[in-house]
């Protein structure tokens, strides 16, 4: 019997084998639209935009450049592009991907190695940047939870922790438009890529 395709086209032309993704078929431009398209929180938040994966990812690395003493630019494409393997595979609940078992993991992993390797970054990151990462990635659920998702302040709390003053002070979570996110996270995706390259050549 035929094997079930396991590729996607994008819209840049490639194809996308999930399975076995190759680097060379990893697009900055389709890893954007992507996220820029899919919903965090199942689509259950405020708001006459859903919040989407690609807001989530620009404001995880805006909040790493705050907590970050390792504010460098691949670091901080690395925080920008942590969820990148959802542009393919969806923004599944934690719950849901615990009944999934093993399997989700190892299917995330393989497209994030992909990812990472396109984009000249390590995989698995360094132990200490993976914390950081974490820790601002948990400050924005905390934030996206309490202003935009419908928890309250404590059981958010419990949920992700409460986030030191420095990651969240002033932040004021309003989803946009689809388009509006893709445009900005391509464009500070490719920004990082330059100065990383800028910092390479020197």
């Amino acid at each position: 019997m035929k094997p079930p395709r396991a590729w996607q086209r994008m819209l840049s032309g490639r194809r996308l084998d999930i399975l076995q993704p190759s680097p060379v078929d990893i697009e900055i431009e389709d890893i954007a639209r992507g996220l820029a398209f899919v919903a965090r929180w199942n689509g259950q938040t405020v708001g006459e935009h859903p919040y989407s994966v690609a807001e989530h990812s620009l404001l995880v690395e805006s909040i790493f450049g705050r907590l970050s003493p390792e504010d460098l630019p691949r670091w901080r494409l690395a925080a920008l592009l942590h969820d990148a393997a959802e542009y393919v595979i969806g923004d599944m609940i934690s719950p849901v991907k615990g009944a999934i078992g093993p399997e989700f993991p190892e299917l995330e992993d393989g497209l994030m190695r992909a990812v990472n390797a396109r984009c000249g970054l390590p995989f698995p990151l360094p132990p200490k940047i993976a914390r950081a990462i974490k820790k601002a990635d948990r400050a924005s659920a905390w934030l996206e939870a309490t202003q935009i998702a419908g928890f309250g302040v404590k059981e958010s709390s419990q949920l992700f922790g409460r986030p030191p003053p420095a990651a969240i002070d002033g932040v004021v979570l309003r989803p946009r438009p689809p388009e509006q996110v893709r445009t900005e996270f391509e464009a500070r995706a490719s920004a990082l890529i330059q100065e990383m390259d800028a910092r390479a050549r020197t």
